[in-house]
């Protein structure tokens, strides 16, 4: 039974989270494409900022927003967000977690990040299970690859949230 999304929540991560989300894991076939969560939070700073996802107040997920990600991709604007490192923890997989988080998503960025209008992300070509997750809910593949990438070719996908 798939849980009511009003029990999803996101949040800035906080110090309290720190000892519920090292304990977070991917399945060995998802790593290659995410990376581990150690690796994930030495990427934290002023721009790149980090958000759990909650059920009940239980870390279930996680993922970065990346302010200045036009810095680095000449495929989005300034006025685009980055979404990167979206995970769900292998014991929380399969229960619509990540379908209602990215319904919220927009919402949230649209509240959280007022002079942004949309969200890019890049999803790997041999991840297809990721790719459909967000075009089922929203994202819109740009028919634009992403090379630069550590496992290969990647889709760039867009999210508009906001009129500009």
């Amino acid at each position: 039974m798939t849980r009511k999304s009003s029990l999803i929540k996101i949040e800035k991560m906080a110090s309290q989270h720190l000892g519920e989300l090292i304990t977070l894991g991917l399945d060995e076939s998802q790593v290659k494409f995410v990376g581990t969560i150690d690796d994930i939070l030495t990427m934290i700073n002023a721009q790149i900022r980090p958000y759990v996802i909650t059920v009940e107040n239980q870390v279930v997920g996680f993922f970065l927003i990346d302010t200045v990600y036009e810095k680095n991709n000449d495929f989005v604007t300034s006025k685009s967000l980055g979404l990167r490192k979206f995970f769900i923890d292998n014991k929380h997989q399969g229960n619509g977690y990540a379908k209602q988080t990215l319904n919220l998503l927009p919402d949230y960025l649209a509240v959280t990040y007022p002079n942004h209008t949309d969200v890019y992300l890049t999803v790997n070509v041999k991840n297809n299970v990721a790719k459909n997750l967000y075009l089922k809910n929203g994202f819109q593949d740009t028919e634009e690859l992403y090379l630069g990438g550590p496992s290969g070719p990647q889709h760039v996908m867009k999210l508009a949230y906001k009129v500009a």
